[in-house]
This record gives C-alpha cells, sequence and structure tokens, in this order.
C-alpha cells in the first residue's frame, strides 16, 4: 500500500469535517450533496488505508496539535486497535454512502444537506476517538460524536423522533459529563497524564480502591457502550431512518463506545492491573448480564428494528466482557468482533431498510414469504445473520472463538456458558425472519409489486455481506494486528 498518500494523522480526521462544511454549502443542490457525499467517503477510505501501510511497517505516526497544560495535550497517534477501528469505519462509510443516497432519495425525505453534513461528522468524529493519543483528545471527539447524530436520530421531525433522540442525546451526554469526565480529571490528577501507554499508567499511581472505582466511572461513563441500565438510547434512536441506524450500529456509534472500553482496558488500565481490582468482576457480570437479558428481549420484539437494536445491545457486552477478562485472547477476540459484528450488522439494518422500502413491513410477522420477492435482500440478512450468530463461513466464527477461548483461557467457567447460551438466543431471534421469508407461503393478500429494493441499496447490502465471507479467510490478519498490541510491535 506504499503508493497511497501518507497524510498525518490530523488531516485524516478533518477530511469528513471539510466534506460537511461543502456539503451544507451545496445543500440546495441534490446532485451536488450526492456528489460531495461519494468524494468524501473516497477520499477518507483512501487516506485511512494510506495510513495503514506505515503504521504495519512500524513507523511511528503521532502529531501533537495543542499542549494546554503539561500532560494536558490534544493529539493524535496510530495505533493497531484504533487503525482497525478507522479501517472498518472507513470501509463501512464508502457502502453506506450509496445505501444512504438511494434509501432517503427513495424515501422521500427532505433536508438532505443537513442529513449527509451530519452523516459526515459523525465520521470525522469516530476517526478522531479512533487515532486520540490520550483521553483528552478521545472525550472531545466522544462528545461531538454525541451532538452531531442528535440531527440525524431526529432527522424525520416528527414528535416521536424528537422524543427518541432527546432520550438518545440525554443519555450519552448525562454518562460520559457526569461519569467518565470525573474519571478523567480524576486521572489526570493522580498520574500527572492521560496519554494511551501500553500496560497501563494507573498501576502504583492510585490506591487499590481509587483504581476500582474509576473502573466504575470509566465503564459506565462509556455509555455508547450500552451497559445496562445506559442502554436505552439505543433502542430509542431506532425511530431515525435505517442509515442512520446501520451508522450508529455498526459504523460509528456504538463501536465508538465498545472502542473505548478496549482502549481503557489495555492502555489506562493494562490487563495486569485490571486483575487486582474489587470491581472488574461486578462490571464484568453487569456486561454478562447485559448481553443476556438484551437477548432475551430481542427474541419478544416483532418490529425488526427494535430486534436489531437489542441484539446491538448484547453483542456490545461480547466485547465489554472481552476487555474486562483480563486475557490477552479474549481482548484479541473483543477487538475482532468490533469488525466482524460490524459488517454482520451494518447487513441486518441494510436489509431491513430495503425491506421497509420495497414493501412497508417493518415486522418480523410480516415477512412470510418475502423471499420470494426479495431473494437478493433475504439472503444477505441470512448471511449477516450467521456473522452476528457466530457461524461458518462468516467472520463472526473467530471473534466469538477466540472470545470463548479466552475464558476459558483466564478460568471463567461462567462467563464461557454465557457465550454459549447467548449464541444460542442469538440463533432464537435472528433466524426466525430467514424462516418466515423462505419457508412460509406468501399471504394470499400479498401485494404483486413487490420486488428488490432500488440497485443502489441492494449492491451495499450484497457487498457487507460478501465482507462476512471474505473475513472469515482473512480473519489471521485481524488477529496478528490484534496481537500486535501485547507483542509491542505497533504499539
Amino acid at each position: 500500500m506504499s503508493w497511497l498518500p501518507q497524510l498525518a494523522p490530523l488531516t485524516v480526521v478533518l477530511i469528513p469535517f471539510v466534506g460537511a462544511i461543502a456539503i451544507g454549502f451545496a445543500a440546495g443542490s441534490r446532485q451536488w450533496i450526492q456528489r460531495l457525499s461519494w468524494l468524501t467517503s473516497g477520499v477518507f477510505l483512501v487516506a485511512v488505508w494510506g495510513l495503514a501501510g506505515p503504521a504495519l511497517s512500524g513507523e511511528a505516526l503521532e502529531q501533537s496539535v495543542w499542549e494546554i497544560l503539561p500532560g494536558l495535550t490534544i493529539g493524535f497517534a496510530v495505533e493497531p486497535l484504533g487503525l482497525l477501528f478507522a479501517l472498518l469505519a472507513s470501509t463501512l462509510w464508502i457502502l453506506a454512502t450509496p445505501y444512504a443516497i438511494g434509501y432517503m432519495t427513495h424515501g422521500g425525505y427532505t433536508n438532505l444537506g443537513r442529513f449527509f453534513a451530519c452523516y459526515a461528522i459523525a465520521l470525522g468524529a469516530a476517526a478522531g476517538i479512533a487515532f486520540a493519543d490520550n483521553l483528552l483528545t478521545m472525550f472531545v471527539f466522544y462528545e461531538i460524536l454525541s451532538v452531531s447524530t442528535y440531527p440525524l436520530v431526529a432527522h424525520d421531525g416528527s414528535e416521536k423522533s424528537k422524543r427518541g433522540a432527546r432520550t438518545y442525546l440525554v443519555l450519552l451526554l448525562l454518562t460520559s459529563i457526569c461519569l467518565w469526565l470525573p474519571a478523567m480529571i480524576w486521572t489526570w490528577a493522580a498520574t500527572g497524564t492521560l496519554t494511551f501507554t501500553p500496560g497501563g499508567i494507573l498501576a502504583g499511581q492510585v490506591t487499590p480502591a481509587t483504581g476500582a472505582l474509576l473502573l466504575v466511572l470509566f465503564m459506565f461513563g462509556t455509555g455508547k457502550a450500552a451497559l445496562m441500565p445506559f442502554h436505552r438510547w439505543l433502542p430509542a434512536a431506532m425511530v431515525a431512518p435505517t442509515p442512520v441506524s446501520a451508522l450508529l450500529h455498526a459504523v460509528a456509534v456504538v463501536k465508538a463506545g465498545v472502542f473505548v472500553v478496549l482502549k481503557l482496558a489495555i492502555y489506562i488500565f493494562g490487563l495486569d492491573y485490571l486483575k487486582t481490582l474489587a470491581t472488574t468482576d461486578f462490571v464484568l457480570y453487569v456486561a454478562t448480564f447485559t448481553m443476556l437479558v438484551a437477548s432475551l428481549v430481542a427474541m419478544h420484539q416483532d418490529n425488526l428494528k427494535a430486534r436489531l437494536a437489542y441484539s446491538t445491545v448484547s453483542q456490545l457486552s461480547y466485547i465489554v466482557i472481552g476487555a474486562l477478562l483480563t486475557s490477552q485472547l479474549a481482548a484479541i477476540g473483543g477487538g475482532m468482533h468490533m469488525l466482524m459484528h460490524g459488517f454482520g450488522k451494518i447487513t441486518l439494518f441494510f436489509c431491513a431498510g430495503a425491506i421497509y422500502l420495497a414493501s412497508k413491513k417493518k415486522k418480523v410477522s410480516e415477512l412470510d414469504g418475502l423471499g420470494r420477492k426479495m431473494p437478493i435482500t433475504m439472503s444477505a440478512f441470512f448471511i449477516g445473520a450467521m456473522c452476528v450468530i457466530g457461524l461458518p463461513p462468516t467472520g463472526g466464527l473467530w471473534s466469538k472463538w477466540h472470545l470463548v477461548s479466552g475464558a476459558f483461557d483466564a478460568g471463567h467457567m461462567l462467563i464461557l456458558a454465557a457465550f454459549l447460551l447467548s449464541t444460542i438466543l442469538n440463533i432464537a431471534y435472528l433466524l426466525p425472519p430467514v424462516l418466515r421469508a423462505f419457508l412460509k407461503p406468501l399471504p394470499a393478500s400479498e401485494q404483486p409489486g413487490i420486488k428488490e429494493a432500488p440497485w443502489l441499496c441492494v449492491v451495499p447490502l450484497s457487498l457487507t455481506a460478501l465482507g462476512t465471507l471474505v473475513l472469515f479467510v482473512l480473519a489471521q490478519r485481524g488477529f496478528d494486528l490484534m496481537a500486535s498490541i501485547f507483542s509491542g510491535g505497533l504499539a
């Protein structure tokens, strides 16, 4: 990849923001909005992949922008976990762009300039989180991500959308400002630094009680990871148009949450230090509870997007558990699941949106025989479901395999059993839509005009489904990238 341009990390982060400004100026022209959205996502993809080559070869990519106080800076650095997150976000954005254009155009939505500008800002914020060199920089972009996605959730302007968007924003800001921010200030006061450091910065700098309390504050302060009871924002946000749901669940928001959890575990606390904290098991079991209960709730949701929303709550806890098992193998599995779940879940939401666009069906109970009308979409849904469940030949098999192996390696047999039970529950709520679509007969009153959604929607969902199959073959590269964190090769 040496032929790709290598830009400074800050420049890469700013690309979506510049694109958002350009889209805002072009708000009166639908054609220019679409062209600039394509251009911004394309340039961003090339720029992120341009960082991959130097980073993988061991080159240090660091950039300090502003030193506010000694030990308190706005800065950026490219490390393996952040690179993985940025590669995921940039790759899925280039696929989400045509889908969003097709969906919003054929769905008759207005205010597209605002929509696509906020969409770009959200991806820029995700990049800022991915390449943040320290907790302060990460916090700033984390808040930008929360605020920039509020207009997306409330986009159609209905009272229901506004109410859901308020719940979304209040819960995310409440957790970050009331829990994460005090924990960050406390960490800086105790250690004199907020820089992400392999092995962590807290060991030997704070008392065991302080470390235990900081863990609770940080984990629940990362509201985007959707640990119960701070998970309600996620199903509340399902009032948004489906391209936004895909952004929330696969590309930026929830992945930012679990990415932050992984960064905290590896670079602020350190896995060895986590083993000594009294609250590690408490948060671990809260995540396990969230994983299982959210799956049970998903099983009883007839609304397809609501079912997928609670599925996401459950799947995020897989990654949180991977971070808190204090096993290198489990942490690697958590990082890989961030990638695998991203491709699997965006496929499912793309399919849900295509189903609604083509047939106006929102409920699982309405999908009988739809596979005969929309075979491409429902086949892609089946592949995406297999990835989230963790079945071959999709990449989800390998991330869940490493998570289960990590639980065994850490001696947490109860967590291992919970993983297996959760997988069974995944099957129970993700396969019924497929079985109804392909095995149930078409209702006699079925509309004869139902067919596949516009190609701008069908092609992206086909490509993301294909991506889950490709990741089954290329999973070792993701494993090696994550493993380099602990070997010190790139960290």
